[in-house]
C-alpha cells in the first residue's frame, strides 16, 4: 500500500489552515467527479488544482444564475479576477446551488493569495480570460461550428490551458505541456463538446441552446424540433454531425497525454478524457440522445477509471471506442465520410509507440492498479452520492 499512497496522496487535514481546509471542503461539495482526482495530484499542485477550479467555479455560478440581471452580472464576469485580490469582496444574492464558493469568496481568495506568484498569475489570468468570454456568450448564441469552438474554448478549453500551466509551474511535468496551448485547448474542447452533447435534452427543457445553428438547421427549423418523433432520422444526422467534429480533437488529446510523466498528473487528465470517448461512443447515433438519459454504465465507468493509469491503456481505451462508433455509421448519415476519416486517424494515433507513460506494461502493476482502484472508488462513491443529493437539478458545465 505504500506504492498506493505514493499515486493517491492521504491529505492531512489536520495540518491545514482553517481556511484551506474549507476549501476542500467546498471542492467535496462542489465537485461530482473532479474532487477524488484533484486530491491525489502530487505536492503543492494539488492546492493550486483546487484554489482553481474554486475560483473557476464561483465564476461559472455568477454565469449560470439567471436571477442576476445582466446590467449586473456582465461587470462582475468582466471584473472577477479583480475580486481574487479584494480581501472582503462576496457575492450574497445568488440563487444557485453551489452558491456557498460565492457567499464565503473570502476565504478562497485567502488560499489564493497563499499560493506562489507562478501559481495565483496563471489563474488570475484564466480566470480573466474566461469571466470576458462568458460575458461575451450572454447575449448571444451559439451560431457557427467557428463560434461553438470559440465558445467551448472560454468556458473549458482555457481551463486545459490553465491547469497545462499549472502542471509546467509546478515542475512535475515538462515546460513543454504548458507551452502548446493549442493541444491543452482540445482537451477541453473534447469535454465540453461532449457535455454539450449528452445534455441535449436537458438544455433544450430549460431554454438553453448550446448546439450550433449551423449544424441543427441542416435538419430543423428549431432546435427543439429534433425531439420529436418524426424527425428522429434528421435528429440522429445532426446528432453524428457534432459527434464527429468532437472527435477531431482525439488526436491532440493522444498527442497531449503521451507527453505527461507525472502518474498523479497523467491520471487527473486521462481518465475524464476516456469517460468521454466512451459518452460519446454511447451517444453516437443514439436516439436517447433526444428521449431521456445518456450515460455510460456504472460498472464501465468504473472500470475505465481502473485501467487509464498509463498511455498504452488509454490508447487501447480509444481504439476500442473508436470502434465501436465505426460499426454504427451508416451508408446513408450524410458525415459519413468525416466520420470515417476521424475514425482512421483516430486508430492510426492508438496504435502507435508513445513515449513516458506508454512504456509502462498495458498489463498495470500492483501499485498502480491499487492506486486505480482506490481512486475509482472515491470518484463513484462521491459521484454517486452527490448525483442523488442533485436528482432533478441541472448539472451546471
Amino acid at each position: 500500500m505504500g506504492g498506493c499512497r505514493a499515486v493517491m496522496a492521504k491529505l492531512d487535514y489536520e495540518s491545514m489552515s482553517d481556511s484551506l481546509r474549507s476549501c476542500y471542503v467546498y471542492l467535496n461539495q462542489t465537485s461530482r467527479s473532479f474532487a477524488a482526482v484533484i486530491q491525489a495530484l502530487d505536492g503543492e499542485l494539488r492546492h493550486a488544482v483546487c484554489i482553481f477550479y474554486l475560483v473557476l467555479r464561483a465564476l461559472d455560478t455568477v454565469e449560470d444564475d439567471m436571477t442576476i440581471p445582466l446590467e449586473k452580472k456582465v461587470p462582475m464576469l468582466n471584473n472577477f479576477h479583480t475580486y481574487l485580490y479584494q480581501e472582503e469582496w462576496c457575492f450574497t444574492e445568488s440563487h444557485e446551488k453551489d452558491r456557498q464558493v460565492l457567499e464565503d469568496f473570502p476565504t478562497i481568495s485567502l488560499e489564493f493569495r497563499n499560493l506562489a506568484q507562478e501559481y495565483r498569475e496563471v489563474i488570475s489570468d484564466i480566470c480573466h480570460r474566461m469571466g470576458v468570454g462568458m460575458a461575451e456568450f450572454l447575449e448571444k448564441k451559439v451560431g457557427s461550428m467557428k463560434e461553438w469552438d470559440q465558445y467551448c474554448h472560454y468556458v473549458a478549453g482555457l481551463v486545459g490551458i490553465g491547469l497545462s500551466r499549472l502542471f509546467s509551474a509546478s515542475q512535475l511535468e515538462d515546460p513543454e505541456v504548458g507551452r502548446d496551448t493549442e493541444l491543452a485547448n482540445s482537451m477541453g474542447l473534447f469535454l465540453q463538446k461532449t457535455n454539450i452533447i449528452r445534455d441535449y435534452l436537458e438544455d433544450t427543457k430549460e431554454g438553453r441552446t448550446f448546439w450550433p445553428r449551423e449544424a441543427w438547421s441542416q435538419f430543423a427549423s428549431c432546435l427543439e424540433d429534433l425531439a420529436q418523433p418524426e424527425k428522429l432520422e434528421s435528429a440522429l444526422s445532426c446528432l453524428n454531425l457534432l459527434v464527429t467534429d468532437a472527435l477531431r480533437h482525439v488526436p491532440d488529446v493522444i498527442a497531449y497525454l503521451s507527453r505527461l510523466r507525472n502518474q498523479s498528473v497523467f491520471n487527473f487528465c486521462a481518465i475524464p478524457q476516456v469517460m468521454a470517448i466512451a459518452t460519446l461512443s454511447t451517444c453516437y447515433n443514439n436516439p436517447m440522445v433526444f428521449q431521456g438519459v445518456v450515460k455510460i454504465r456504472k460498472g464501465q465507468a468504473v472500470t475505465l477509471m481502473m485501467e487509464a493509469t498509463n498511455m498504452r491503456a488509454v490508447q487501447t481505451i480509444i481504439a476500442q471506442y473508436s470502434q465501436e462508433i465505426l460499426k454504427k455509421v451508416s451508408l446513408t448519415d450524410p458525415s459519413r465520410d468525416k466520420t470515417l476519416h476521424i475514425l482512421a486517424l483516430i486508430q492510426e494515433k492508438s496504435t502507435l509507440p508513445e513515449p513516458g507513460l506508454s512504456s509502462r506494461s498495458h498489463h498495470l502493476s500492483p501499485m498502480y492498479l491499487s492506486a486505480a482502484m482506490l481512486l475509482a472508488a472515491l470518484s463513484w462513491q462521491y459521484l454517486s452520492t452527490t448525483a442523488a443529493q442533485a436528482q432533478g437539478t441541472r448539472d451546471m458545465q
